[in-house]
């Protein structure tokens, strides 16, 4: 069996957001899986990304976050609150995030915690870089290995983020998070659970929502991930523009996908263009 980790962004114990965080530890727990549980709000979570970081400042009269965060990763003196966190993630086989979406985003504690846990040397600047090799990242790195998924309640209707829908494609609202914060360092990226008009769920249609949850969550170690092109694979040149001939038919986000019949994605001598294939191949049914 495997470890999961929850980290979980809602102020409301009642809410729906805290029900669906239940429920994946139900499920879970149930599976026979060992499950930690991140509650941000619970904990009182320090969100602001600042000096209190670090426990010996290397330039105490001017801030540089990121040099701070390098040095503080790689001497042990790091806040203690933000060790604890990165400890979690490298025990955890997936994770989850649960977190309702406010202003087309995560709440700012979440964005907090990936702002303090994903310090320098644990979550980037991580790898060698030189010459093309930009360093492990977009598919290698730290949490190589590892699964993710969002669970994420919004107020709106479906249609609004839709293809042509007002706010946005969702999967463009969600790239930050998906592709920069969590494939970024390495993790493989299912697609997200989200339940749309959440403000206005009944009692009736909370056993539909729970079995649909359900099933997502027994499917986190098997159902394929998001097929993101990684970043050393060979679709990109040596300044990390995706190649001519690559993403054709599409646009935006969408064009960082591995579609089939592309190149051999060869990583660290593994084909994961084949791969990935399969893996859109098994989503769509074909």
């Amino acid at each position: 069996m495997s470890n999961v980790l929850i980290v979980h962004a809602h102020p409301e114990p009642k809410s729906l957001t805290s029900a669906l965080k239940d429920l994946a530890v139900e499920t879970l727990t149930a599976q026979g899986h060992t499950v930690q549980v991140s509650d941000l709000y619970a904990a009182n979570w320090k969100a602001v990304a600042d000096r209190g970081d670090f426990l010996a400042q290397t330039q105490p009269d001017r801030l540089s976050y990121v040099a701070e965060s390098r040095h503080a990763f790689a001497t042990g003196t790091q806040s203690p609150d933000v060790e604890a966190e990165q400890q979690k993630l490298l025990w955890a086989d997936a994770v989850l995030l649960s977190f309702p979406m406010w202003w087309f985003g995560m709440p700012a504690i979440l964005k907090g915690w990936v702002d303090r846990v994903f310090a320098y040397g644990f979550a980037y600047g991580v790898g060698a870089h030189g010459g093309e090799r930009w360093g492990d990242r977009y598919g290698e790195g730290t949490l190589s290995g590892r699964r993710a998924m969002l669970s994420v309640t919004i107020g709106g209707r479906a249609p609004h983020y839709g293809e042509r829908g007002v706010n946005g494609r969702l999967d463009d609202l969600l790239w930050p998070i998906q592709h920069g914060m969590l494939f970024y360092p390495g993790v493989q990226v299912l697609p997200p659970f989200v339940v749309y008009q959440s403000d206005r769920l009944t009692e009736a249609e909370w056993p539909a929502v729970a079995e649909a949850y359900r099933r997502r969550i027994t499917g986190l170690f098997s159902d394929p991930p998001i097929a993101y092109r990684t970043q050393n694979g060979g679709h990109y040149d040596g300044q990390q523009v995706l190649k001519p001939g690559l993403g054709a038919g599409e646009s935006g986000t969408r064009m960082h996908l591995v579609q089939p019949g592309d190149p051999e994605e060869v990583l660290d001598g593994l084909d994961r263009t084949a791969a990935a294939t399969r893996e859109m191949e098994a989503c769509s049914g074909s």
